[in-house]
């Protein structure tokens, strides 16, 4: 088959995907869970990939391997930060204004149908990395991206972890978090992500895709511009009136060392 009907048949497989979600969304009545889905979705959408492509087989288990542990730990992490939180506020405010008799139906096209699309558009990546042959062997560009990948992840859990022993100490209530991995970036959480994405990206151009790191460009931007850092920082600023002083000392986005005074 070629590059693009693999790619197209990975949208019917996501829209199924999907499309399952959504119904059990509307019999638990709870529209999180497509937050939890995330990591798992790109699992599963890469793992079809592997199936379905021909390739360098070390390159395409390195990176499905990789595409696991991210995948696992997100939808991991996720559910057990959330677990019996009940929805995420969000959705519950997109339930009030649309009401419960039209929400049901509305969630789909505005969540669900939404973020399926955004999956396939991002996991071309995976399929980048995995569907050329490429050098019969592992070059530069791959152990960059596994580099990049490990920095990544390391950074995207540890501060996971470090902001979750945060706010589970009472004594912590209004207070910034501006150590750990938190001194250096205000969100190590989403830097890693990224990272770990633009290590996808790197083993695509080591298998001779380019046009395919789009999907790791897209990713970026929308956890910058879209649905993670502006959206947050503006709730933060908001919030807590010590986060302006740690705006002004602490890197955005990529780690580096705190400005003095």
């Amino acid at each position: 088959m070629t590059f693009f009907q693999i790619w197209i048949q990975a949208l019917m497989v996501i829209m199924i995907m999907m499309t399952t979600l959504w119904v059990i969304s509307i019999i638990i009545k709870n529209v999180s869970i497509v937050d939890l889905f995330w990591g798992l979705g790109f699992v599963i959408t890469g793992g079809y990939y592997f199936l379905h492509t021909q390739g360098f087989e070390a390159r395409k288990i390195i990176v499905v391997i990789m595409l696991i542990v991210w995948g696992l730990r997100l939808s991991g992490y996720l559910t057990w930060r959330n677990a019996g939180k009940g929805e995420d506020f969000r959705y519950r405010q997109f339930r009030q204004k649309y009401g419960e008799n039209r929400y049901w139906w509305v969630s789909f096209f505005q969540t669900f149908l939404l973020q399926g699309i955004l999956m396939w558009l991002i996991s071309v990546t995976l399929l980048g990395a995995q569907y050329n042959a490429g050098n019969s062997s592992l070059g530069f560009f791959d152990y960059a991206g596994i580099f990049l990948w490990i920095i990544g992840l390391i950074f995207e859990t540890g501060g996971d972890l470090q902001l979750s022993r945060f706010k589970a100490d009472p004594a912590n209530k209004g207070k910034v978090l501006d150590t750990g991995f938190w001194k250096y970036t205000r969100h190590p959480n989403y830097f890693g992500d990224a990272a770990v994405w633009w290590g996808f990206g790197f083993m695509s151009v080591a298998a001779g895709s380019y046009i395919p790191v789009l999907g790791s460009l897209l990713m970026t931007a929308l956890i910058i511009k879209v649905s993670g850092v502006v959206l947050l920082e503006k709730s933060l600023v908001e919030s807590k009136p010590r986060y302006k002083d740690y705006v002004q000392k602490t890197s955005p986005f990529i780690p580096w060392f705190p400005k003095k005074g």
